[in-house]
C-alpha cells in the first residue's frame, strides 16, 4: 500500500475574473411577444391593487416570479423590479411541484411595480412597431437589427429594452404565494423585511417572549398565536415546520449480561462531543465520559431516558471492543456528553438554542455526534430550522457535525428527517453487514438536489446487530443512530490525531466511500449517499500500489484560485493514468433563500495544461474563459447541477476505468493544474476566505507503482511532501500531548 501524500509549500494563486459578464441574454427556447408583455403588465397591476387593499404594519409588498426553468443567477430579473439590484430583494426561492422551474419571491416597494409596468408599456410599443411577430434569439443577438431601432422615440434606451425582453423570456407568470399550514406547526420563519420581528408581531397582537425567538426571522408560536398570524398576515410566513419531535425509532434487543470488559483509564485520547439523551454514569466506561444534563430538573426522568445516549457514547468510546468485526484501528475516544432530551418527545426548538450554547462553551471539540432526528419528513423547498443552525455553526466555527440519517417511524414515511438535511454536516445512513440498505433506512435528497445522506455505514440489522452498552448492560441494536458514531470516530482520528482540517477529513472519507465506481443514480445517492465507508482507517489514508493519492488545501479569496504545479510522472510523452478528485468546503448558507440555500459555489477543475489553459478531466466547461477571444463558455443551469453538482458543497470528478483506455498525450507544459472557480448568489464577499480540501488520485493503467517518481518531481517543483504514515502521526500526537513532570 502507498501512503497518502500531503502537498504543501506552493500556495494557490488568486485571480479576479477578467472582463465583464456581458449584456442581456434571451432564453433561446422562447419567443417574446407584445401580448406576453401585456399579460405580465396587467398581472403586475392586479398585484399592486391587491396590496393596496391589505392593511399591514410594513410598507413593502411580496411578489413571486414563476420562472419557466431552473434559473441561473444571470437569468433572473435585472431590468424590471429594482433592475440590477433585484437579486438583493429576493426573500425566498422554491421549485414547482415537478422540480423543473424556480418560483422566487421578492420584497419590493409599490414604486417598483409602477416602474416595471411603465417599462413594459414602453417595450410593448417598441414591439408593436418593429417586432409584431415577436423577438427570438436570432433577432435578439443580431446587433444590426437591434441597433436600428429609434429607441428615443419610445422613451426607452436600447439597454433597458433588451433587458426587459430578456427578463420576460424567462418569466412564466407573476403571483402571490399562499403559505400552507396546520395548527400543529409551531416553528415559523417569516420573510426578512428588515424589521424587528418582536415589534412586527406586536403590531398584530402577538406579544412573544424573547426566549421564543431563535433569530430575527424564526420564532416559536403556540396554536393561538398561529391563528392570529395566519388570519392577519399569512403572506409574511415563509416556512412553517412541526416542532414536537421524537427520537427516530430504534430496534433494541436486550441481553441480560452485564459482564462487559475491563477498560483502562483515559490518557491523551481525543474528545468527541455527543448531543443526545441522557448518559448513565454507572456503566463500565463512565470514566471516559464527562456528562452534562441540560434538562430542566423539574422534568421527571426514567431509565428509558438514558438508554439511547449511553448506547451512542459506548460506541464512540469502545466500539471496536464491543464489535470486533468493526475494528477500525482508531482506538478509543473520550466523550463530552450533553443530555439535551429525554427518551420521549422533545422540543427541537429548545434543543437548537442549547446546541448554540454548547458549541460556544466547548470550542476545543472539533467533531460532534448527533444521533437524534425528527419523525417528520424534510421539506423539498427549504432546509429545516435545526439543520440551518448546524450549518451556520459549522460555517462560523472549526467544527463538523456527524448526523444520523434518521429511521422510518412507519412505512408511510420515506424521506429523512431533520437535522439530517444539514448541508455542511456529515449525514450517515445505515446498511447491513452485507452492504445493503436496511429496512429502517430513510431517503434523501435534500432540497431535491443535495446529496444527503453523505455516506453509509453499518448500523445493524437482523443479519448482524450492533452491540452497545446501556445502563443495564449489553444490548443488540439497529438504527442510523449507531452508524453515525463510527464515522465520528474516523473524523476525529483524521482531525485530532492525524492533523487534517475538517475539509480534508470529510473529503478523505467521501473519496474512500466513492472509490472508482460509476456515477450513482439519484435514487442510489438518496439511499447510500456517496457509498459505504471502509471499516479500516488504512483504507482511507492509504492507496493501492498502482495509485498516487495526494491532498491539497487552501483558501479561496478571488474568482479563480489556481495551481499549475502538479508534476504528474510521464511514461515517454504520455500520462498512463485515470484520475479522480474529491473536494469539500463549508459555505455560508441562507435558509430564507429556500432551494437556493448555499450562498457560494466552488467549482473544481483538474487536468493537463494545454496552451496555458486547463483541460479538465471530465470536460466541465463552466467558468472557462477563452483567453484568445475573450469569450466565456456557458452551460445550462440544469445540466450544471445534474452533471457537475453545481452549488453542492461536495464535488467529485472522475474518469471511470474502462477496458482499452489509452494514455493521454502530454503538451508543452508537462505539469497538471487545478482551478477552483468561485461564484456567489448574493454578496460577492460571501466566497472570500472559504477553505477547501481536495483529495486527488491517479491510477496507473498498467498497475505500475510510480509514487517515488511523483514525490521526487514534487520536491524538484518546490513542494513540501509529507507522507501520511499513521504510526508516525500517532507518535507525534502522543509526544505533543504527553504531560511533562518538572522535578
Amino acid at each position: 500500500m502507498n501512503n497518502v501524500l500531503e502537498l504543501k509549500g506552493k500556495r494557490f494563486i488568486q485571480a479576479n475574473k477578467s472582463g465583464g459578464g456581458g449584456g442581456a441574454a434571451i432564453n433561446g427556447k422562447e419567443i417574446v411577444t407584445a401580448d406576453k408583455m401585456l399579460r405580465l403588465a396587467n398581472k403586475l397591476h392586479q398585484i399592486k391593487e391587491f396590496w393596496q387593499t391589505q392593511k399591514r404594519p410594513f410598507e413593502g409588498l411580496f411578489i413571486s416570479v414563476h420562472y419557466n426553468k431552473i434559473a441561473a443567477k444571470s437569468n433572473r430579473i435585472s431590468g424590471l423590479f429594482k433592475g440590477k439590484d433585484s437579486n438583493f430583494s429576493i426573500v425566498g426561492a422554491k421549485f414547482n411541484q415537478e422540480k423543473t422551474r424556480h418560483i422566487i419571491t421578492y420584497y419590493l416597494e409599490e414604486i417598483d411595480l409602477e416602474n416595471s409596468v411603465q417599462l413594459l408599456s414602453e417595450a410593448i410599443e417598441v414591439m408593436k412597431a418593429h417586432f409584431p411577430k415577436g423577438i427570438q434569439k436570432t433577432i435578439f443577438d443580431n446587433r444590426k437589427w437591434m441597433d436600428a431601432i429609434p429607441y428615443d422615440n419610445f422613451g426607452v434606451s436600447k439597454s433597458s429594452f433588451k433587458q426587459v425582453v430578456a427578463d420576460v423570456s424567462y418569466i412564466a407568470d407573476f403571483a402571490i404565494e399562499e403559505p400552507e399550514w396546520e395548527k400543529k406547526q409551531s416553528i415559523i420563519t417569516l420573510y426578512d423585511i428588515g424589521l424587528d420581528i418582536k415589534s412586527l408581531l406586536k403590531e398584530i397582537g402577538i406579544d412573544i417572549l424573547s426566549g421564543r425567538i431563535l433569530d430575527n426571522q424564526t420564532i416559536f408560536l403556540d396554536e393561538n398565536q398561529l391563528e392570529i398570524l395566519f388570519e392577519k398576515m399569512p403572506y409574511l410566513v415563509s416556512m412553517a415546520t412541526v416542532d414536537l419531535s421524537e427520537l427516530s425509532p430504534t430496534d433494541f434487543i436486550e441481553e441480560k449480561t452485564q459482564d462487559l470488559l475491563y477498560i483502562p483509564s483515559p490518557t491523551i485520547e481525543p474528545t468527541i462531543g455527543v448531543i443526545d439523551t441522557l448518559f448513565d454514569e454507572t456503566v463500565y466506561f463512565h470514566e471516559w465520559v464527562k456528562a452534562y444534563e441540560m434538562i430542566d430538573e423539574n422534568i421527571p426522568k426514567s431509565s428509558r431516558d438514558y438508554r439511547h445516549g449511553t448506547a451512542v457514547s459506548s460506541l464512540i468510546v469502545d466500539g471496536p471492543k464491543l464489535n470486533p468485526w468493526l475494528d477500525d484501528g482508531c482506538g478509543r475516544f473520550r466523550v463530552r456528553h450533553f443530555g439535551v432530551a429525554t427518551g420521549g418527545q422533545f422540543s427541537s426548538f429548545s434543543i437548537i438554542k442549547k446546541i448554540k450554547e454548547i458549541i460556544l462553551k466547548n470550542r476545543d471539540i472539533k467533531v460532534w455526534n448527533i444521533s437524534m432526528g425528527s419523525n417528520q419528513e424534510i421539506n423539498d423547498n427549504f432546509i429545516s430550522a435545526e439543520a440551518a443552525v448546524l450549518d451556520q455553526i459549522q460555517y462560523e466555527n472549526d467544527v463538523i457535525f456527524v448526523i444520523a440519517g434518521t429511521n422510518k417511524p412507519n412505512e408511510s414515511i420515506e424521506k429523512i428527517g431533520s437535522p439530517a438535511d444539514s448541508i455542511n454536516g456529515m449525514v450517515v445512513n445505515a446498511v447491513t453487514r452485507q452492504g445493503l440498505s436496511t429496512k429502517y433506512t430513510r431517503k434523501g435528497l435534500a432540497l431535491s438536489f443535495f446529496a444527503k445522506p453523505d455516506v453509509s455505514y453499518y448500523g445493524g440489522s437482523e443479519e448482524q446487530y450492533i452491540r452497545v452498552c446501556e445502563p443495564l448492560g449489553a444490548a443488540n441494536v439497529a438504527g442510523t443512530s449507531f452508524a453515525a458514531p463510527w464515522i465520528a470516530r474516523k473524523l476525529s482520528y483524521l482531525i485530532d490525531i492525524l492533523g487534517f482540517s475538517k475539509e480534508v477529513a470529510k473529503a478523505l472519507i467521501i473519496d474512500a466511500a466513492r472509490g472508482w465506481k460509476e456515477s450513482p443514480t439519484p435514487e442510489e445517492v438518496a439511499v447510500y449517499g456517496h457509498g459505504i465507508v471502509p471499516i479500516r482507517m488504512e483504507e482511507i489514508v492509504q492507496s493501492r500500489e498502482d495509485e498516487i493519492k495526494f491532498i491539497v488545501s487552501d483558501i479561496s479569496e478571488k474568482w479563480n484560485t489556481y495551481n499549475y504545479y502538479f508534476p504528474v510522472p510521464l511514461k515517454g510523452e504520455e500520462y498512463p493514468y485515470i484520475a479522480k478528485a474529491t473536494m469539500c468546503y463549508f459555505p455560508m448558507c441562507n435558509r430564507s433563500q429556500g432551494v437556493d440555500y448555499t450562498n457560494t459555489e466552488l467549482n473544481l477543475h483538474f487536468g493537463r495544461i494545454k496552451d496555458g489553459k486547463l483541460k479538465d478531466i471530465v470536460g466541465d466547461k463552466q467558468n472557462q474563459e477563452n483567453l484568445d477571444s475573450g469569450e466565456i463558455s456557458y452551460i445550462l443551469e440544469e445540466e450544471a447541477r445534474e452533471r457537475f453538482r453545481k452549488w453542492d458543497n461536495v464535488k467529485y470528478i472522475a474518469e471511470v476505468p474502462r477496458p482499452g483506455m489509452r494514455p493521454r498525450k502530454s503538451y508543452a507544459n508537462k505539469n497538471w493544474g487545478m482551478e477552483i472557480k468561485t461564484s456567489n448568489r448574493l454578496n460577492p464577499e460571501d466566497g472570500k476566505g472559504i477553505r477547501f480540501g481536495v483529495v486527488v488520485t491517479l491510477k496507473e493503467m498498467k498497475g505500475i507503482n510510480r509514487i517515488d517518481e511523483f514525490i521526487r518531481n514534487c520536491t524538484l517543483n518546490g513542494w513540501l511532501v509529507n507522507q501520511i504514515d499513521i504510526q508516525s502521526r500517532v507518535d507525534i500526537h502522543r509526544k505533543v500531548n504527553e504531560e511533562i513532570e518538572w522535578r
